[in-house]
């Protein structure tokens, strides 16, 4: 009896380890099991991307009207089913010239999920992107930032590589709640080839909305210039 309830308790053990493990590894932003990952690109020039994840909704015409006054574009993580319910704030970034990323279509977390899942989630979604008229590459972006081994597998069979950030500053509650906080993160942090993630497509978003002027401004009198992802990754 006892032998086994030790071999229970060392299973479970071994059981909570290897779930850990892979919980560790699906959030890592410098390991995945297949394909390319991007945090930041290698470079000494004094370049970074500004990206915006989730949307297109009734917040578009406000950072178009940001980054149109500051001339700068950047890279929009859309998904689907936004584009769906604000099809016309879709098209209305690709007027602009910014880059349409892939976000998926439902934002779930693409963990663990069948491979038919994760294909309709991003076929779906490509062909969204599309119609709203964007010609450009498609990068892709995880919800959450999660991705296993279902995902970056279907990512690398066809040739596309999973993009994140290196800097996340409104992912901070602390720092979310005061948009000169988020700036002053930016600023302190940055270096040439960095991937800056800001989420500014909902009202609950304000600070966030508010930072980007600032960082913009900042950035340049650093002597930045700004880059889509694409554009980078090139």
């Amino acid at each position: 009896m006892k032998k086994v309830l030790l071999i229970t308790v060392i299973s479970a053990v071994v059981l909570l380890a290897i779930s850990y493990s892979l919980f560790k590894i699906s959030g890592s932003r410098d390991f995945q099991f297949y394909g390319g990952l991007v945090t930041k690109t290698e470079t000494t020039d004094k370049v970074v991307a500004l990206t915006f994840d989730d949307g297109p909704t009734d917040n578009t015409d406000e950072i178009l009207s940001i980054l149109k006054d500051e001339d700068v574009k950047a890279t929009f993580f859309v998904t689907g089913r936004e584009i769906e319910e604000n099809f016309e704030e879709a098209k209305k970034l690709a007027e602009a010239g910014h880059e349409l990323g892939n976000h998926s279509y439902s934002h779930k977390r693409m963990v663990l999920k069948t491979p038919s899942f994760i294909e309709k989630e991003i076929e779906k979604t490509d062909e969204l992107i599309r119609k709203a008229g964007y010609e450009g590459t498609i990068q892709f972006r995880p919800p959450y930032g999660k991705k296993l081994i279902g995902l970056p597998r279907y990512l690398d069979k066809h040739n596309r590589k999973t993009i994140l950030w290196n800097l996340e500053p409104d992912s901070y509650p602390d720092i979310a709640s005061d948009s000169e906080k988020i700036v002053k993160h930016v600023n302190e942090r940055i270096e040439p080839g960095s991937i800056i993630l800001l989420h500014v497509m909902y009202d609950s978003r304000e600070e966030s909305m508010k930072s980007v002027k600032g960082i913009i401004k900042d950035l340049k009198a650093q002597g930045y210039t700004f880059q889509t992802v694409s554009e980078m990754l090139e």
